[in-house]
């Protein structure tokens, strides 16, 4: 591979150092007795993903405590209820200048945050004709999923998943360009951002659904799937009126004891029941539910 193939990787250094230091313990110092784990984390993880996907240049994206964002000039509470520990952000100050040491491009300015050197290096890559790779903990960067724009996402013990349109898909059923609106309408306690009422984030709401309906699914909530005719509410209840249609109409076993009186067409069990009666079994005269029964 050649360097006018190779890809551009693009990292969001917040998010990594954040795993980083939540993962190492703290007991890894450096001089004056101040932590060090999040610089040796993100460290080993920046040099193992360049060894692996040998891009031909990396910029890695950092957040600006010091000053706010533009989001926070818009919103006040955006990201209000934000805390880190004082030996993070200390840690978080030195690793763009370890980023640099490696030769890499480190991108921080204030008002802005990783997430839009991101956006920008994907852009710019998939303007001249490029591929990109975005490398984040976060779920927001799966908008940028593209056909030219892979989102490198971590799963456990260092691997990582590769995310594209079709997965995007797969996994929230909305594609990428839907899938700001579908976290607009989830409550996250990251942000800080009012959620849509009455909004749940295990399946995405209407404003987000771009697939037939007959086809309408949310794999990741683990819920039963239901009939083709029962992709809407109606569907669902046309279902069930044909469930209880069709349990009215039953045949009794013989030698039941147990009666049934709800319902004006349901059967009376008794022990002289007969199977072989040429009325045995036939569709009660009025059925309950007649318009949803199958003849």
């Amino acid at each position: 591979m050649n360097g006018a193939t190779r890809p551009l990787l693009v990292v969001d250094g917040d998010s990594f150092a954040h795993r980083s230091y939540h993962a190492l313990p703290k007991s890894i110092r450096r001089a004056g007795n101040r932590g060090g784990g999040a610089i040796v984390g993100f460290a080993n993880f920046l040099v193992r993903l360049y060894d692996s996907e040998r891009p031909r240049a990396v910029l890695v994206g950092w957040d600006t405590l010091g000053a706010p964002t533009y989001r926070q000039l818009l919103f006040p509470d955006y990201q209000g209820g934000r805390q880190f520990d004082a030996e993070l952000v200390d840690q978080l100050e030195l690793l763009p200048e370890f980023v640099a040491a490696c030769g890499f491009a480190a991108a921080k300015a204030a008002g802005y945050e990783a997430d839009d050197f991101l956006a920008a290096g994907a852009a710019l890559e998939t303007r001249r004709g490029g591929h990109a790779l975005v490398a984040s903990g976060d779920r927001d960067a799966f908008q940028l999923a593209s056909a030219t724009t892979t989102i490198l996402h971590p799963v456990r013990a260092g691997e990582m998943a590769r995310i594209g349109p079709a997965e995007v898909r797969e996994r929230y059923g909305v594609a990428p360009g839907r899938f700001p609106t579908l976290s607009r309408c989830a409550a996250t306690r990251r942000t800080g951002c009012p959620a849509r009422a009455g909004s749940a984030p295990r399946a995405p709401p209407r404003c987000c659904k771009t697939t037939p309906r007959s086809t309408r699914r949310w794999p990741m909530a683990g819920l039963p799937t239901k009939p083709r005719n029962c992709a809407s509410t109606a569907g669902s209840r046309r279902w069930m009126r044909r469930r209880r249609c069709r349990r009215s109409t039953t045949r009794p076993r013989a030698g039941a004891t147990r009666r049934r009186s709800r319902g004006a067409g349901n059967w009376a069990a008794s022990p002289t029941v007969s199977t072989s009666s040429p009325t045995a079994g036939a569709r009660p005269a009025a059925c309950p539910q007649p318009r949803g029964c199958e003849r």
